[in-house]
């Protein structure tokens, strides 16, 4: 059996809408867990399908997870497994972040190749390289990456590209080793600092936490702590494009805003009227059709990547014409192949997506290729003429907890279908 969801058009979104925990902060602080032994709480937890992905793959090495609403508990033994190869692992791109607290506790890791979203290459060479400066050796082998070191040591690490995942991994090894680690180059995203404030409240010593370089005093050992998730910026930013797509009025609470201050001031541009609470939220009113604006996607401060889907679902409604360029993840549009069947007006020349706006949208069977482009083309179905079929929709429940109850509070009509073998063999 497959679900789908049925999308009608026609909604003006309307009312107020809490944000929970960050997906992309919640999985990489499960994974700081492995660095203590004795019980974790990590509070705020956002009830998405990767949370219990992710504690089957703490379980696989040896921890006990206990999972009871927004409160995930992990309890690190003393003697861990140094092999992270359950099935989990492929299923989520996070389930890498175990790499570099594994090599960082046990000097030794075999952690399998993760999987995750279909938006283009993501190759771990930076994590590798990253462990190779701190001393430990690393392959790739039968699927795997294997990491070993007879001891970790303090080192200059520059990073080509400021990837979230590699900060991640070399901060989580650093912490443990012995003598001063510098990582120039590094994330500067609200998850990264999420994840150092933890890291520091079990004992690390980092500073530097929110720049562009990270330094990193090793400490003998860490201890458990009791840490509660940032609010998700990419779920509060989901909200403030569906209220500017359907000409709404949306408060988005449990969010800070001060963390898309770009996205807020796009939706400025396009006509919004954007009101900001102090660190707890925004409220977005759109009372007539966007007007067109560019956007470019960059790591953190930049325009974020994962946001891209709904800068093309925007664009495909406002008055005038758009210019998208994506710079992080070259798979990203394909999510517009999935818009031109529901009518967008919209063509691609590598890297650059043109996107002019049309009135109104119209219904389709569309499929969601990952987490974003499924939220994505839920936000356009709202935007067409009829019922949208969104199918596979299985990603945006790894990213948005209730998602469709959400959604049907502020007004909008949006049904989970599960559908015969037959239909899904036949769509």
């Amino acid at each position: 059996m497959s679900e789908h969801f049925d999308v009608y058009g026609g909604a003006r979104l309307v009312g107020e809408v809490e944000v929970v925990g960050a997906k992309n902060s919640v999985l990489k602080l499960m994974a700081a867990a492995l660095l203590a032994e004795g019980t974790t709480t990590i509070s705020n937890c956002p009830r998405i399908l990767d949370v219990p992905l992710m504690a089957d793959v703490l379980r696989s090495v040896g921890c006990e997870v206990e999972m009871a609403d927004d409160v995930t508990r992990i309890t690190t033994p003393a003697e861990l497994s140094h092999r992270a190869d359950s099935a989990a692992m492929g299923k989520l791109r996070a389930s890498v972040c175990v790499l570099g607290p594994l090599v960082g506790r046990l000097k030794r890791a075999v952690v399998a190749l993760p999987g995750g979203d279909a938006i283009g290459s993501r190759p771990l060479d930076m994590h590798q390289n990253g462990l190779r400066k701190l001393g430990a050796t690393s392959t790739i082998e039968h699927g795997c990456v294997v990491a070993e070191a007879d001891g970790l040591h303090g080192a200059q690490i520059w990073l080509d590209f400021p990837s979230v995942g590699a900060t991640e991994n070399i901060l989580m090894a650093a912490v443990l080793a012995q003598g001063t680690t510098v990582i120039d180059n590094a994330a500067r995203e609200p998850e990264i600092i999420d994840l150092c404030t933890m890291l520091t409240e079990m004992g690390a010593r980092i500073e530097g936490a929110g720049t562009s370089t990270l330094t990193v005093e090793g400490v003998d050992a860490l201890h458990p702590t009791e840490h509660v998730v940032i609010g998700d910026r990419i779920v509060g930013a989901t909200w403030a494009f569906a209220a500017a797509m359907t000409q709404g009025d949306v408060t988005v609470t449990g969010v800070d805003a001060h963390h898309l201050d770009l996205v807020l001031e796009k939706l400025r541009l396009g006509g919004a009227d954007v009101t900001t609470f102090d660190g707890k939220g925004f409220r977005v009113v759109q009372s007539e059709r966007p007007r067109s604006v560019d956007f470019v996607t960059l790591p953190y401060p930049g325009f974020a990547t994962d946001l891209q889907p709904f800068a093309v679902a925007l664009s495909s409604v406002c008055d005038g014409t758009s210019m998208i360029t994506e710079n992080v993840y070259e798979a990203r549009f394909r999510f517009i192949e999935e818009m031109v069947r529901l009518g967008a007006d919209a063509r691609t020349d590598g890297h650059h997506a043109v996107v002019r706006g049309v009135e109104r949208l119209s219904s389709a069977p569309v499929w969601a290729s990952d987490i974003r482009a499924g939220a994505g083309l839920v936000l356009a179905g709202l935007c067409a003429e009829g019922v949208t079929e969104v199918w596979d929709v299985f990603h945006i429940d790894r990213g948005y907890p209730a998602f469709v109850e959400n959604l049907n509070r502020l007004g909008a009509r949006v049904e989970r279908v599960t559908a015969e073998p037959d239909r899904v063999a036949a769509g």
